[in-house]
């Protein structure tokens, strides 16, 4: 049985700092010398790409709603066979969320490490130590890390409010190095251009307040990688990858390659043609922020409407989908060109417009996902189907013409490979031939 130190690292709520500290302990412990393999709680795509620059390492994500409990027993094993140290960054808070990262946490053993930002209290940051720790009967609670600290007589103040027994993960002062962020969460890895400067001065404060021992091993049940047969052998899929379709979960990536598909990539704003390709990929992200160099790109536009019009398969993912209607209507009201593949278009919104979990029933298979979106869409086209909420309210619109399939449903590639093999390669009907 594989086994590894690991550390589950929550807060009281969102906006805590986690993925700052988490980045940062990946970051101390990765200049020691020491293999790090950082997961992301939920259907994230923007933190894990700050964890995989911060550790040299990709990050997974962990969300037994969306992936299973499955998937993650074998990523974890996988990761402890592989790892000097295991993180993993919580989602909102705690127990926020069904399930939540405190299910996680409980369900495979792991200790617990609250962030709390203590930067407007100081004897209820105690208070709130205890209430985390002692809320849930039976949860691995290792103790606390303060953020956001005023000074070293208020980080000792903090210390000393803890419950006897408590541990003390140290206390990160208050800095001016928060990681920026817009409307859908940070700003993806490649666009923060001194992100490396950012990490290690948040690793050297926190080498400075805190231990920079490893936590205690965690043993992880070996769990073999389920099997997954070449149904994409000798296909090429096309994904388009730049900041304009960067939210790809590494899974998906690695589920595409173990069915025997050779990848392709392409930057839609770099102006690059479309690859020579069997089936064509174009994930979430901000193609409204990449207006004119997108819609400007007419020759890939042109070679995608080929592309469709063969037969040959499409799957486009909320960003995606937004960039083959007709306009795209940014946040500032302005009106953009764009693919015009599918008839419609979208409208950014000020306020969030759908987020959660969602299941989709295609021709296909059975598909789990994610949906997180700013922007209303609307076309003519009647839906292939549509998906639904874990609760089982109607969830997105999925839309197919010809073997184009588009949605605002990010798709968890693993959750049902042969669908996606089906979805991507010959028709689906033929998939056994």
């Amino acid at each position: 049985m594989p086994t590894c130190p690991a550390l589950l690292i929550a807060a009281p709520a969102s906006g805590q700092g986690k993925t700052t500290v988490t980045a940062a302990l990946a970051r101390l412990h990765t200049r020691q010398g020491r293999r790090v393999t950082v997961f992301k709680c939920g259907p994230d795509f923007l933190d894990p790409q700050i964890h995989a620059f911060a550790s040299g390492r990709p990050c997974q994500n962990l969300d037994l709603g969306m992936c299973g409990e499955a998937d993650a027993r074998w990523r974890l094993a996988q990761a402890a066979a592989d790892s000097d140290l295991i993180l993993i960054e919580g989602v909102m808070g705690l127990f926020d969320g069904q399930p939540s990262a405190a299910d996680i946490a409980e369900r495979f053993a792991i200790p617990v490490m609250a962030l709390i930002d203590a930067g407007k209290m100081a004897q209820t940051f105690g208070a709130v130590a205890h209430g985390l720790a002692s809320y849930r009967a039976g949860l691995p609670f290792a103790g606390v890390l303060a953020n956001r600290v005023g000074s070293p007589r208020h980080a000792a103040m903090l210390k000393d409010s803890l419950s006897p027994g408590m541990g003390w993960f140290g206390a990160l002062p208050k800095s001016d190095d928060s990681l920026p962020e817009r409307h859908l969460g940070l700003l993806q890895a490649a666009e923060i251009d001194d992100l490396g400067q950012r990490l290690d001065k948040l690793a050297d404060a926190l080498a400075a307040s805190a231990s920079i021992d490893l936590p205690a091993p965690v043993e992880f049940p070996e769990a073999d990688a389920p099997a997954i047969p070449p149904l994409l052998a000798g296909r090429t899929v096309a994904i388009a990858h730049d900041a304009a379709y960067g939210f790809i979960y590494p899974a998906n990536l690695d589920t595409l390659r173990r069915l025997g598909a050779k990848l392709a990539f392409f930057s839609p704003i770099a102006g690059d043609a479309l690859p020579v390709c069997d089936a064509v990929w174009l994930p979430g992200g901000y193609p409204e922020l990449h207006a004119p160099a997108i819609g400007g790109n007419a020759w890939l536009w042109a070679q995608l409407r080929t592309h469709v019009e063969a037969g040959k398969p499409l799957l486009a993912e909320c960003g995606g989908m937004m960039s083959l209607f007709g306009e795209v209507v940014d946040k500032t009201g302005v009106a953009h060109r764009f693919g015009g593949l599918v008839p419609g278009r979208s409208v950014m919104q000020k306020r969030l417009a759908a987020l959660g979990t969602q299941f989709v029933d295609l021709p296909e298979g059975a598909l789990s996902g994610h949906t997180f979106h700013y922007s209303k869409s609307e076309s003519p086209l009647a839906p292939l189907a549509r998906a639904r909420t874990a609760d089982g309210r109607e969830g997105e619109a999925i839309y197919r013409l010809n073997r184009l399939t588009a949605s605002y449903v990010h798709i968890f590639f693993p959750s049902n490979p042969a669908a996606i093999a089906a979805l991507l390669g010959r028709h689906f009907e033929n998939t056994e031939e």
